[in-house]
């Protein structure tokens, strides 16, 4: 498959420029950039589902290509057997008609026609997966969680969650040439995401595929392709080595400009300096040089999400006890007598199948819910702050600055410098809450989050709409955040680097277990797997680990403090050169306050850091 020059626009808005790409049999690429680059206006252009304003898309003869891209079927009166089997065509007439054919070559007809026939119906059939059509259909259904009754079930009696895994099924047993994933991710447990991965690993044919799931497009992809920075560009590799190199690249890009800046500025003050004497022979030479010089631009500094967590109140050490737990989901229970303690500064995370009342649990935890039976006790001084996957309680007619201002003690100025690092810089905290995506009301709430001062954080799916460099920012603040965190997510990458321990809903009963997603998978897995699929990570960050002392600690919160300090500075500056802030003359100066403010607890902050690291490295030592 190729792309050659594929051009599209929406108004004024170019999303995709003169992109071409080869994709060849058997290549598993993922497409990453941030959010609104087209990534999912690409896979519907190679699909056929959106046309371009320019360019073609070419396919193999014969090649057959199937998309997912996360829009749930109709609920009709389509039964969820019939419904996946779509995409084959229709299987069950193309077996009807070579068992009518092989009869007929049983009773003797052996013409060039019924041979003929016979052969075309055969390749038709072997195409979309012979006579094992219906094991795979059925495998591809129980691996994303169906049970087999679910196939004569009519799609109108699922859930939105359900209907998207039913759509993801469809595409999957299409056995296609060429399959298109975009976010395949949501709405599986770990157990379908560990079914989902073998099932593409498998997979003969190509693959592009969308994820925000770090720890998914490690284990899947075997190329990047980005999008965003100019022209697409393909890198051979993993997704964290991906991550690596483009670190290195901007590095590189930033360090060449320098020197060629350095470099024309020496040629331009000698020129300056002996253009009409003894020496202005060799300054005409150097003029010369000068003007052969092609000009780098200046690598473009994007602004990226990056925060931290203000110090808290230390609570007692038990911040949340919960004793003989039973929890029900209207005449089904849950799980029974279930009892655990999360302790201060430690990181526990939530695990379970889709329906086993993970957020159940949680919103017990933090009172919006009673339990059926049993008990739950938060520690002296124990502040919560509780992030919701559903709950959005933001203002809709509210502008984002009101929306961050309510429930909070800060100042508009310090308001709006917090949702400056959460990528909501000048004029950009104007807008309406109404009218922002889902990535925007997550950043949003992130914010409203770290202005709660809270020491105990309750998070439920926190990276859901988040792109990949979202998703990091918020991993590197939870891992030097000094509170407690009780965390459900199917983000692997995000449970690994930070959870401490595990809790687990396992038929019936609560488990916990010390240790990281990984030590959970060995545990569950009879310690017989292998830790293959390391988190994607541009580069390895320290875990959360009870061994940590409290200089070490000290020393990650304050290295996070000083890389949300600088993103704070260039934001304020980013903010200063806005013409709308520029327009308004208050404004103008209180955010020039703020930026030399800022700029002064940098230094301190700078001296604080070099100290904790000296006594981090001899509390190691010792």
């Amino acid at each position: 498959m190729h792309l050659a020059g594929v051009t599209k626009a929406y108004g004024d808005r170019v999303l995709l420029d003169d992109v071409s790409l080869r994709v060849s049999a058997g290549q598993r690429l993922c497409v990453v950039g941030r959010n609104g680059v087209g990534k999912t206006t690409l896979l519907r252009i190679i699909a056929g589902e959106t046309t371009p304003d320019a360019g073609e898309v070419g396919l193999p003869r014969g090649w057959r290509v199937a998309l997912h891209d996360q829009r749930p079927p109709r609920a009709d009166g389509r039964t969820l057997g019939a419904y996946v089997a779509e995409l084959l065509g229709d299987v069950e007439a193309i077996e009807r008609r070579l068992a009518e054919l092989e009869q007929a070559m049983a009773a003797g007809d052996h013409g060039d026609a019924t041979l003929h026939a016979y052969a075309a119906a055969q390749a038709e059939f072997d195409q979309v997966g012979g006579y094992t059509w219906r094991v795979h259909v059925e495998s591809v259904l129980r691996g994303l969680g169906f049970e087999d009754a679910d196939m004569g079930r009519e799609l109108s009696t699922f859930s939105g969650g359900e209907l998207t895994r039913a759509a993801l099924a469809r595409t999957l047993s299409a056995n296609p040439d060429l399959l298109l994933l975009d976010e395949p991710t949501n709405h599986l447990d770990l157990k379908n995401l560990d079914w989902l991965e073998s099932e593409l690993a498998d997979f003969k044919g190509a693959v592009l595929v969308v994820s925000h799931d770090r720890w998914f497009l490690e284990a899947v992809a075997t190329g990047v392709v980005e999008l965003g920075r100019g022209r697409p560009k393909v890198y051979n590799m993993r997704y964290s080595a991906y991550r690596k190199e483009r670190i290195l690249e901007e590095t590189q890009a930033a360090e060449a400009f320098e020197r060629q800046q350095e470099e024309i500025q020496r040629l331009e003050r000698f020129i300056a300096r002996f253009g009409a004497g003894t020496r202005a022979r060799q300054a005409k030479s150097l003029g010369k040089r000068l003007d052969r010089i092609e000009r780098l631009e200046r690598p473009a500094k994007e602004v990226r999400l990056a925060f931290g967590f203000p110090k808290t109140p230390k609570p007692s050490r038990d911040v949340v006890e919960a004793r003989d737990l039973t929890l029900t989901a209207g005449d089904r229970v849950l799980f029974e007598d279930g009892s655990f303690v999360l302790e201060r500064g430690r990181a526990m995370a939530v695990i379970g199948p889709n329906g086993s009342g993970k957020t159940t649990l949680v919103e017990t935890l933090v009172g919006e819910r009673a339990p059926a039976a049993g008990s739950v006790k938060l520690g002296h001084n124990v502040e919560v702050a509780y992030f919701s996957q559903h709950a959005d309680d933001l203002p809709a007619r509210a502008t984002v600055l009101e929306a961050m201002s309510a429930g909070t003690d800060l100042g508009t100025t310090d308001c709006r410098t917090l949702l400056g690092r959460f990528l909501f810089p000048g004029s950009e905290v104007e807008k309406k809450v109404e009218v922002l995506s889902g990535g925007e009301r997550k950043r949003l709430l992130l914010a409203k989050l770290v202005a709660s001062g809270a020491n105990v954080l309750v998070l439920d799916e926190p990276t859901n709409h988040l792109d990949v460099e979202a998703c990091e920012a918020l991993e590197a603040a939870l891992d030097a955040y000094e509170g407690a965190i009780l965390l459900v997510s199917h983000d692997r990458a995000l449970i690994d680097a930070i959870a401490d321990e595990t809790l687990s809903i396992e038929s019936g009963t609560l488990v916990r277990r010390n240790g990281d997603y990984e030590d959970f998978l060995a545990a569950t897995d009879g310690g017989v797997r292998e830790k293959t699929v390391k988190r994607a990570a541009a580069a390895p960050k320290p875990r959360r680990a009870p061994k940590t002392t409290p200089e070490m600690r000290r020393a990650r919160q304050l290295a996070a403090e000083v890389s949300a300090k600088e993103d704070v500075i260039a934001q304020l500056e980013a903010e200063l050169a806005d013409a709308s802030v520029r327009a308004d003359h208050q404004l103008f100066a209180q955010t020039a306050r703020a930026h030399s403010q800022r700029q002064e607890e940098l230094r301190a902050l700078m001296r604080e850091w070099e100290e904790a690291e000296d006594a981090a490295t001899r509390s190691a030592s010792g």
